[in-house]
């Protein structure tokens, strides 16, 4: 988001008369709201109304109570709401630039004046069309009738709650339910629904919008409906359904981000208006991340300035527009729109309507730089400021800076600026600012940097078809590169692309041409891309992504020629791929407190618009996983992190993916008894080392504490609803396969066991006890989620366990004796050498530092913590129970073998290797192994 420099049009500063004296020190005097000559006005024609509106800011309670007074005075509903529009206005200047009150103030108070002059508008329409038409009315599925509603619903700016102080209102009505009217007292006169409240639109015109010796309340514009200003004025919830399905266009998902139903207010207190939700989400935030929406935004930006040149044509202060010009308040509003846009699908937390919001849930996301989001929002607060006073001036909708000095002293003085001068330089950095932000976030060219051999013209500049760009780029590329992209030229999923998708997808192909060309990228690279690219050519965001970011094009193709894994992985989640385009991918790590409150930002936004279904939850915990599972796989690709780091942070993110889903299933659990649960998750294998890798599955157990009488039942639904979360394949994939044998009793144990009948079973009390296999487990065993209390309890059960007097040669004949089981399961055959079964391979150094631990750890303390074999090897050797340097040679033989396993697994090789590549770590293993086992029995 960092923009670069950009030069300022000098055609863009502000006109002033060549007699003018910018820098003139201004005073207090020069910021009386007395300069406005609206306010002139008003204080001279409505000298007795003004005391009608109480001291203070302006708030609905205050507008009602004015509006009863004047109502008292005999004036119509009409007159008396245009008369307080007035009223609130005078205030707002002499509160604005007098007082200097925040921007929020003076907003809110000219919306809640709209949302109150629109919610009386709609009782005097169904007053008169009532006593007319009778109520318009359906009939329910039971076969009761019912009335129909109207909304009205706010967009833009009044429906963002920041309404400008001159602003027309941008308004769309939307009726629930067609059928006809009741008829009026005498039973004639009905109607249809839809003829009721396009008559009801008429009226509440007349009341709100109409010209009269009072003004208007507010400029009424129906523009941003359905099919504009040809289509009809009021529109059923199931046409405009309809017409979003076939028919919305893309710049239309700006307009309805910011949508919210202002009135009736009962439509608002019932909540009988949140069934619009369901129809104008899914149109404005698609399910994937969308891209595709940034040809569009630059398509209206264009046709925007280019209206604003053509005003500005013989006229040059109108191109000081410091709404529309470059670097204006719109710029700022599209740059957060768009990031909405394209995230708000994935990340709920981004869908607010207010701009200042917007851009600091967007910091808060990543996706904008603190720096960015904080001077973003000083520009649009200053601009927004400047354009209040504009309007003040006149009581005009307008944004064009005033040409006049004293006006121009007036501004300048009312934000607190000692001169014009100092005022002009400040108006000139903010624009400056934006304009940067927003032409980097576009990016200009929508052909990225492809600048080598095979880049053509845009799209349509060379005149041919993307099909024959296709075939021209072909002979240009390497040989197996072109034969694969080739094929595509009968594919189906390619021919029926549209062309400017077509177009996307050679211009990619361009691009990789090109890099190969300069050596940036392997074909192997390329060849991965095209295979991972082919099932996902009908999701055409993907192919805008790519296009639109060429660093993530770049990335993505390094990543994906690094190993063979990834791409899999990213054909399973495709989505993930944007990570790409973070700036601090390859400097942060994984931050367990960070990601659950995400997860949590993200559970209360669906929370509060009703989305909060168990899909939705079990979607958001998917994207969330899969997400930070691909920027630790990006990471490694890059070798920023070791293997032990790769596997530390990928046991975090299991762990706050547990411990979320814990907390999400037992706030929905049915049968809950109390607040918190009172159970815990006993982590082992490769979950309870550390030591998970990608795709691992996870060793857990589940123990409750919990006297009360239906504990059992509870806590086994609990842990079967958890079981589930965590496995249920849904349309974003799963999180993890879940293995529980190694619970008291194994498979044919209870799914969770109280911790009492666990510690027992552990510590051999009783008839049913464990195995020493099992006590092997518990020296990788750790507490991973659950009540502090058994925290305490988990912890001196496993120093119990593990620390208990054995006999040495009865422990390490049933180690060895696992140790022969484990390897005749996973047989090496031919004279390969297994990394991980192989004699001198991992599981001899798993398996003697397990006996270790459990025949020495009650008199070296230093054994007992689950550090992992590495730390512990060099324990022991510390302790002298392993020779010396044995220890510290095991430990890089170990840290060896599973780097050569993690890579293999990443490239989907085998992990089997020479014998000789591994020569001296497999003697160092063996050494090990005959030191500390070798008396019982020999691995091999």
């Amino acid at each position: 988001m960092t923009a670069s420099h950009f030069t300022g049009s000098t055609a863009e500063e502000p006109v002033l008369s060549s007699n003018v004296t910018p820098c003139a020190l201004l005073s207090a005097a020069d910021r009386q709201a007395e300069h406005s000559r609206f306010v002139q006005r008003v204080r001279r024609r409505y000298s007795a109304e003004l005391p009608c509106l109480p001291a203070g800011e302006p708030a609905r309670p205050s507008m009602q109570a004015c509006l009863a007074t004047l109502r008292e005075r005999g004036l119509p509903m009409p007159a008396a709401l245009r008369v307080l529009r007035q009223l609130v206005l005078e205030r707002l200047v002499v509160l604005d630039c007098e007082q200097g009150v925040p921007l929020h103030v003076v907003t809110r108070a000219v919306t809640q004046l709209a949302e109150l002059a629109l919610d009386e508008a709609c009782k005097l329409a169904w007053t008169y069309l009532d006593d007319l038409h009778g109520a318009p009315q359906f009939e329910t599925p039971q076969g009761e009738k019912q009335r129909a509603q109207l909304w009205v619903i706010g967009m833009g700016k009044l429906g963002a709650r920041e309404l400008n102080v001159s602003s027309d209102i941008d308004l769309i009505y939307v009726y629930d339910q067609d059928g006809d009217t009741a008829g009026n007292a005498q039973g004639r006169n009905r109607i249809s629904n839809h003829e009721y409240f396009g008559k009801a639109v008429k009226h509440i015109y007349n009341t709100v919008g109409e010209t009269t010796e009072h003004g208007n309340v507010f400029r009424v514009d129906l523009a941003l409906r359905p099919n504009g200003n040809s289509g009809p004025s009021a529109v059923s919830l199931g046409a405009l359904e309809e017409y979003f399905l076939v028919q919305g266009r893309e710049w239309e998902r700006f307009a309805w981000l910011k949508s919210r139903v202002i009135a009736p207010a009962t439509c608002l207190q019932d909540r009988t208006a949140s069934a619009l939700r369901g129809t104008v989400l899914p149109f404005v935030f698609r399910r994937y991340l969308d891209y595709s929406v940034f040809d569009a935004l630059r398509t209206l930006h264009r046709q925007i300035r280019d209206h604003a040149s053509k005003r500005a044509a013989g006229n040059p202060g109108r191109s000081n527009d410091v709404k529309l010009s470059r670097g204006g308040i719109r710029e700022i509003e599209f740059t957060v729109q768009l990031l909405q846009v394209v995230r708000g699908g994935q990340f709920p937390e981004l869908r607010t309507r207010p701009t200042l919001d917007a851009l600091q849930r967007l910091c808060k996301a990543g996706l904008m730089p603190p720096a960015t989001a904080d001077a973003l929002a000083a520009a649009y607060t200053f601009l927004r400021q400047v354009e209040h006073r504009i309007q003040y001036l006149d009581d005009q909708q307008t944004h064009v800076m005033p040409t006049r000095d004293d006006d121009l002293a007036w501004l300048a003085a009312t934000l607190n600026y000692p001169d014009v001068c100092a005022f002009l330089h400040a108006l000139d950095a903010h624009r400056e600012l934006v304009a940067q932000e927003f032409d980097t976030l576009l990016g200009g060219s929508t052909q990225g940097n492809c600048t080598g051999k095979g880049c053509n013209a845009k799209n349509g500049a060379s005149g041919r078809s993307a099909a024959e760009e296709m075939e021209s780029v072909l002979p240009q590329l390497p040989a197996a590169f072109a034969a694969r992209v080739g094929q595509w030229r009968e594919h189906p999923r390619v021919l029926a692309l549209r062309e400017d998708t077509r177009a996307r997808l050679v211009r990619l192909v361009q691009r990789t041409g090109a890099w190969l060309d300069e050596g940036r990228v392997t074909e192997e690279a390329a060849l991965r891309m095209a295979d991972w690219i082919e099932p996902l050519l009908r999701r055409e965001s993907y192919l805008a992504l790519l296009q639109e970011r060429p660093s993530v094009h770049e990335r993505l193709l390094r990543l994906l020629g690094a190993a063979k894994w990834p791409a899999r992985y990213l054909i399973q989640h495709p989505g993930v791929i944007d990570e790409l385009a973070s700036q601090q991918l390859l400097t942060d790590r994984f931050d367990a407190a960070q990601f659950e409150a995400e997860l949590e930002a993200r559970r209360a936004s669906l929370r509060s618009t009703g989305e909060d279904d168990e899909e939705a939850l079990l979607n958001i915990l998917r994207r969330a996983h899969h997400a930070e599972v691909f920027r630790t796989l990006a990471r490694d690709l890059e070798k920023v992190l070791t293997v032990e780091q790769v596997a530390d942070d990928l046991s975090a993110l299991a762990d706050s993916v547990l411990r979320t889903t814990a907390r999400w299933c037992w706030a929905r659990l049915k049968n809950r008894h109390r607040d918190e649960p009172s159970f815990a998750i006993i982590g082992y294998g490769k979950l309870g080392g550390k030591e998970l890798g990608y795709g691992s599955d996870l060793d857990i157990v589940f123990v409750y504490e919990d006297e009360h009488e239906n504990a059992s039942e509870v806590y086994a639904a609990f842990v079967r609803k958890m079981i589930n979360w965590l496995t249920v394949k849904t349309g974003e994939g799963d999180l993890f396969e879940i293995d529980t044998a190694l619970r008291p009793n194994g498979n044919s144990g209870l799914l969770v066991t109280s911790f009492t009948a666990y510690a027992n079973y552990q510590q051999r009390r009783g008839s049913n006890t464990a195995w020493t296999w099992e006590h092997q487990a518990m020296t990788r065993a750790r507490f991973v989620l659950g009540a502090v209390s058994l925290a305490g309890h988990f912890d001196a059960v496993r120093e119990n366990v593990i620390t208990a007097e054995r006999d040495a040669a009865s422990l390490a004949a049933e180690i060895v004796a696992m140790r022969a089981k484990v390897r005749a399961a996973h047989p090496v055959r031919g004279a390969q050498f297994d990394v991980k079964h192989s004699p001198g391979g991992m599981v001899d150094v798993e398996f003697a530092m397990q006996y270790l631990v459990l025949l020495h750890s009650r008199v070296h303390p230093e054994l007992r913590a689950n550090t992992g074999n590495i730390n512990l090897l060099r324990r022991a050797e510390g302790a002298g129970l392993l020779t010396p340097g044995m220890g510290e040679a095991a430990a890089r033989a170990y840290r060896e073998l599973r780097q050569i396993q993690h890579r293999a697994r990443l490239d989907e090789a085998p992990t089997q290797v020479d014998q000789q590549e591994v020569q001296e770590a497999s003697r160092a293993v063996l050494a090990l192994w005959q030191h500390v086992l070798g008396r019982a029995t020999a691995p091999a």
